[in-house]
């Protein structure tokens, strides 16, 4: 057997995978036991004598993605992880054969005129003028990279904003009173690159009764801060946040940060894709105004995963996030390209850009933009029927695609209905603190999901409830 033979076994493998999924044929995941799942994947004798191929690669496979969780299933509502676009997963295959490290460009040529390609599709729907030469332009409005997922991303623009700050910490470390501030609701990948970056703990700002930041009460919190001597080197803003995926006012933030002199930053990790809808763009209005900005193709862009953008206001910013030196990476050369190597943590870099751009140039951005559209008013159709339904409450009016309710009773309760329905496997959803209490979070990435699903899925609900879960 040769690589032709094995991509039609794999390709046939994964249609008849998606295929059955979109059916509801089946459940949408099937938690099986670790060891014996590695045993029934023959996974040790295949390590040590190979022969993954042919009818072996098929038994494997057949194995492999009955076990696999089914996000094409319309029963799948549980994380902001794309039901990627078939042409996405392609451009998957061909950057893994290709196998271009395209960080620096002469290892990646294609791939890095793609990804500067997407860079400035992106940078031009937030608002900014793109970078349209090889090299970093200062005359542009906007700069960026695409890294492995938003945590890298935010991590990254973080240290662009601590480069404003404090240009030595690479050389003298970090001055004491430097702090991020944030939202509770914030991502935990904030406190994350906070504690990378040995900053110690978030600053939480005051937000609203629905958990945004509150523009009324900001400025006065950062002059208390700058008060007792703490510099916020950065405020992180949400659009959207993550649990209740509801957007920070933006525009009043903007101002606030600037009458401060402080970077903001906006996760615009999920939220971000609505730049493409008019009817869903004034969500971010005043985006142009922050100093980053994080979008992940790989939530409502329907790209594989991953494909996270770094994107800033100062196309020199990420220039200034890392100090390195690598005599091997690192010298004067000719190229007609750029490196992005000096932009990001990853030295190893895949052809991220080449996912999203797949997924683009397949529906075009009006397709994309209508799906957003539809599951963020599914999101409100669904909110609208659960406030029908006795003993359930909706947290809040949904602004995106993420809906948050509970049945009456306990935080334990609501963990227990989850687990029962996962053990079960026709519907997965997830759980989220917000508010104070612990709500069943639905998120819909798959455009197959309808009403009907979720009346089904709350039928299910009441049948543990009646039983006593």
């Amino acid at each position: 057997m040769g690589f032709r033979e094995d991509v039609s076994i794999t390709v046939d493998a994964l249609d008849a995978f998606a295929r059955d999924a979109r059916k509801r044929e089946g459940p949408v995941l099937r938690q099986e036991r670790l060891v014996p799942l590695q045993n029934a994947l023959d996974v040790a004798h295949l390590i040590e004598h190979g022969g993954l191929e042919g009818q072996t690669l098929q038994r494997f496979l057949d194995t492999y993605l009955a076990a696999s969780t089914r996000l094409h299933h319309p029963g799948y509502m549980a994380h902001q992880v794309a039901v990627p676009l078939s042409q996405s997963a392609i451009a998957a295959l061909v950057d893994g054969f290709t196998n271009n490290a395209m960080a620096i460009y002469e290892m990646g040529p294609a791939a890095a005129a793609v990804e500067h390609a997407v860079i400035n599709w992106m940078l031009e729907k937030i608002g900014w003028r793109p970078c349209v030469s090889e090299a970093s332009d200062e005359t542009a409005d906007g700069g960026g990279v695409l890294t492995h997922g938003g945590s890298l991303a935010n991590l990254t623009a973080l240290l662009a904003a601590r480069a404003r700050v404090a240009p030595n910490a690479w050389q003298e470390g970090n001055p004491s009173h430097l702090v991020i501030v944030a939202s509770p609701s914030s991502h935990y990948s904030v406190s994350r690159a906070a504690g990378i970056m040995g900053l110690g703990p978030v600053r939480y700002a005051p937000t609203d009764s629905a958990g945004r930041l509150d523009p009324t009460r900001l400025s006065g919190f950062l002059a208390g801060l700058q008060q007792e001597g703490t510099l916020p080197l950065a405020l992180v803003a949400n659009a959207c946040g993550t649990a209740l995926g509801l957007y920070d006012p933006l525009r009043e933030i903007a101002h606030i940060c600037r009458q401060h002199h402080i970077w903001l930053h906006v996760d615009g990790a999920h939220g971000a894709s609505a730049l493409l809808s008019q009817r869903l763009r004034h969500l971010l209005d005043g985006i142009e105004l922050a100093d980053s900005v994080v979008w992940d193709a790989h939530k409502m862009l329907r790209s594989s995963t991953l494909c996270a953008a770094v994107l800033t206001r100062d196309p020199l910013a990420l220039d200034r996030a890392f100090r390195e030196e690598a005599s091997y990476l690192f010298h004067e050369k000719d190229q007609p390209g750029i490196d992005l190597i000096h932009r990001t943590v990853e030295c190893t870099k895949a052809a991220l850009g080449l996912k999203v751009f797949f997924a683009l140039a397949s529906q075009g951005e009006k397709s994309i933009a209508a799906t957003i559209e539809r599951q963020t008013a599914f999101a409100q159709e669904t909110a609208a029927y659960l406030r029908t339904e006795p003993e359930i409450e909706v947290a809040v009016e949904p602004q995106s695609n993420i809906v948050c309710f509970r049945f009456d009773g306990p935080d334990s309760l609501q963990l227990k209905l989850r687990r029962r329905l996962t053990e079960s496997g026709n519907f997965y959803i997830s759980t989220a603190e917000a508010l104070g209490r612990r709500w069943l979070r639905i998120v819909f990435m798959n455009p197959s999901t309808n009403l009907n699903d979720v009346v089904a899925l709350i039928n299910e609900l009441r049948e543990y409830l009646k039983s006593g879960v």
